[in-house]
């Protein structure tokens, strides 16, 4: 019962005075490097009249051949290892409704939140979501050869030094961390190597599904 209280009071915060069963489809009305974006799931005319039964869903190549090819994409099924559905008790795992209200927010307070691409640079400059930035998970610990790497991290993140040298969390953004699938563990190492960093798992969020689901959902991408 608790439980149940809880998950209530969290939609109501997150989704207050917004339909979630429309949001996906109102999508979200964004600037992004000085071009109007609108982050939307886009859905051909065809795929409207496609019935959601186990024979269109699940027809060999999990999509029936009478399904036209506008209402399909290919994805590789058998990479990586899957992930648990969460990582950590105190780090929130978010799906695509959660990112796309997070991106309202970001729009508006940039200074308070990030949408963290963890994949390594030539991932991230293939396709990414709108308002991305992009931290490498093997950017954010100190490495004495690339110290420049983590400084960058810091200035993006808003993590400060106090006089002390020892880094102050207080201003650091809520932080949404992703890569490219359920089967991609980047997304893990860059959120594993931030708690060890000492930042607040409170203001982590993991979007497990990543870039996978987020195009198998329809939804917008950019190439930086």
């Amino acid at each position: 019962m608790k439980f149940f209280i809880l998950i209530s009071i969290l939609s109501s915060i997150l989704f207050a005075n917004e339909d979630v069963k429309t949001f996906q489809f109102t999508g979200v009305e964004t600037i992004y490097k000085d071009k109007e974006v609108y982050i939307k799931r886009l859905r051909h005319p065809n795929c409207r009249k496609v019935g959601i039964t186990p024979e269109n869903m699940f027809g060999g190549n999990l999509a029936a051949k009478s399904v036209p090819e506008e209402c399909k994409k290919n994805f590789v099924t058998t990479v990586g290892v899957i992930q648990p559905i969460k990582i950590d008790d105190e780090i929130e795992t978010v799906g695509e409704i959660e990112v796309l209200k997070f991106l309202e927010f970001l729009e508006f307070e940039p200074e308070k939140y990030a949408l963290v691409d963890a994949r390594k640079p030539k991932w991230y400059e293939k396709i990414t979501i709108p308002h991305s930035i992009n931290i490498p998970f093997s950017d954010i610990l100190p490495d004495e050869d690339f110290p420049e790497d983590q400084v960058k991290m810091m200035t993006l993140l808003n993590i400060q030094k106090d006089k002390n040298g020892k880094l102050d969390f207080s201003q650091a953004k809520e932080a949404i961390v992703f890569c490219n699938g359920n089967w991609c563990v980047q997304s893990v190492w860059a959120i594993e190597a931030l708690v060890k960093l000492g930042y607040p798992k409170k203001k982590i969020f993991w979007y497990r599904g990543g870039l996978q689901d987020w195009l198998g959902s329809g939804f917008t991408t950019v190439k930086p």
